[in-house]
């Protein structure tokens, strides 16, 4: 398949939105898109958070995991997580919107790296995540 045969980027995240219970539930907006780059938003509710009544670091993991889920995809082909690791470096709280920002440090065949950041409407840090992908032969065509 050669690059203009390829599935847009935006159709391919507006696709896996569309089927995405669980992100759809944790109000997942796409505010960017781009080859290799997601970023998507949602908005803190009050069955997001712990016992401390902060942002359940979970929310936080689960947004970040769809920017990347959503930016690994934008090249055309099925990519599925390997690892992930984060780290939180602030909290949130009811009301606050998240931004997770989700992009490609590197590319292989069948591997990718990827950096996403969480921030808040201030642009504050909540969260770092890492991650690689396996990248599968199977490609989107929307």
């Amino acid at each position: 398949m050669d690059k203009s045969d390829q599935a847009d980027p935006s159709k391919i995240v507006q696709h896996l939105l569309n089927n995405d219970p669980f992100s759809q539930w944790i109000g997942v907006e796409i505010e960017d898109v781009k080859e290799g780059f997601c970023k998507v938003s949602c908005t803190v509710r009050d069955e997001m958070l712990n016992g401390f009544e902060v942002t359940h670091g979970g929310i936080l993991f689960s947004l970040a995991d769809t920017a990347l889920a959503f930016s690994a995809a934008t090249y055309g082909r099925v990519a599925l997580a390997l690892d992930n690791s984060i780290s939180f470096t602030k909290k949130s709280t009811t009301g606050s919107r998240l931004i997770a920002s989700s992009k490609c440090i590197n590319l292989t065949h069948k591997t990718g790296v990827f950096e996403c950041k969480i921030t808040n409407s201030s642009d504050e840090l909540l969260a770092i995540m890492k991650a690689t992908v396996y990248r599968s032969s199977e490609e989107f065509l929307l």
